[in-house]
């Protein structure tokens, strides 16, 4: 088995809260506490933005620096990855020197050299979060299910993102010619076309990855029909999806791109384009209930999403031959029961994987006495736990 992903060095400059911070951690799990508001949620932000994206707060880069501090903010870390030990890095400046317009994005860094994007830490990190925003995935808006499903669509196909965003791009187009009134269809059919050949790829690669997860949560299912965390049924809703099912690719590109041209009027009126993969759905249900995910109570929903969670890191283990992702788990133990945490320790030390945990009351994680590194987080500090 190969190792696991972990981080042995976090630095952090100017970063929410933290002025100067340095942290070194074992490859086991770490435990965060300490009280409401203390800054442990900005720690799993920090780590979460080594890996490719905006971070698991989603948060404009101008709100990331520390209220007071002159320039930008930095998050650097040494990791052991599975292409051996790197010196990784990010941030974001403020103050850029004469002459240069402010950045847009932020700077990357691997072993000190500068590099072209974010997309380059996926060759290095790959993490898997869970956060207190994420407990209504099952109620909320589809964007917000598609948006987790993509995340993990991206460690199979690091190429994901530079298609969805030129699906996005050319829909966008699409949307302006028919809100100026263009009516040219040699100009429409051109983006449209784009759109149906970078739409079906997207449509296609995440039906692929819905399958492998729902193949894990098989296995998982098999292994420990008791778990605490119900199996999850998981499937894709959409037109491309569906007719994927029946036709090869190229078949649902060529029905796409007519159906766009039939919807033109239709998508002038309502201002938007009303069909493609960005209308698509990650239905999840309880599947010992047969019950939608939304239609179970919180606690159920609560436990089917950790189970999830906890299948997609074991999934890109898998790819991997072992080595798991970093896990972000944030106030993870609140409302769970003394069972359900135990259920939750023991697979995250089954699986290897280094875990960053938070919550307000150590007693939570007993059960990681001696597994994991307890760190007490006050005055924008990280202090081991006395004793």
């Amino acid at each position: 088995m190969a190792p696991s992903l972990s981080l042995e060095r976090l630095s952090l400059t100017d970063f929410r809260n933290y002025g100067r911070l340095v942290l070194e951690t074992g490859p086991g799990p770490v435990v965060l506490f300490g009280a409401n508001g203390s800054g442990k949620t900005n720690l799993l932000e920090a780590i979460s933005l080594l890996a490719p994206g905006q971070g698991l707060r989603r948060a404009p880069y101008t709100d990331l620096t520390r209220v007071g501090a002159p320039g930008g903010w930095a998050v650097a870390a040494r990791i052991n990855s599975r292409n051996g030990r790197a010196d990784i890095g990010t941030g974001f400046n403020l103050s850029p020197g004469q002459g240069q317009r402010p950045a847009s994005g932020r700077v990357v860094r691997i072993d000190g050299d500068t590099v072209g994007g974010s997309g380059a830490l996926a060759d290095y990190v790959e993490i898997v979060w869970l956060t207190p925003a994420m407990d209504g995935l099952f109620t909320g808006p589809a964007s917000e299910r598609r948006r987790f499903l993509d995340r993990l669509v991206l460690c199979f196909d690091p190429g994901f993102r530079s298609l969805a965003g030129r699906f996005e791009r050319a829909m966008q187009s699409r949307n302006r010619l028919l809100a100026d009134g263009v009516r040219d269809p040699v100009l429409l059919e051109g983006v449209e076309i784009i759109m149906a050949e970078a739409g079906t790829a997207i449509a296609a690669a995440r039906k692929a990855t819905v399958r492998r997860l729902a193949d894990v949560v098989t296995a998982r299912r098999e292994r420990d029909p008791d778990s605490p965390f119900p199996w999850s049924a998981v499937a894709l809703e959409g037109s491309l999806e569906e007719a994927l099912e029946s036709a090869p690719a190229v078949d649902v590109e060529d029905g796409y791109v007519r159906r766009l041209a039939i919807t033109r009027e239709r998508d002038r009126a309502a201002g938007r384009t009303l069909e493609g993969p960005h209308r698509s759905d990650f239905i999840v249900s309880h599947g010992p209930k047969n019950m939608p995910a939304r239609l179970s109570s919180t606690g159920e929903q609560k436990a089917l999403l950790i189970g999830l969670v906890m299948a997609e890191a074991e999934l890109i283990a898998m790819r991997h031959g072992g080595s798991a992702p970093l896990l972000l788990l944030d106030e993870i133990t609140a409302h769970l029961d003394v069972t359900r945490r135990a259920g939750l320790f023991a697979e995250i030390l089954r699986l290897g994987a280094q875990a960053w945990m938070t919550g307000t009351d150590v007693s939570a994680f007993d059960a990681l006495s001696g597994h994991a590194q307890m760190l007490r987080v006050a005055d924008a500090g990280v202090h081991p736990l006395a004793g």
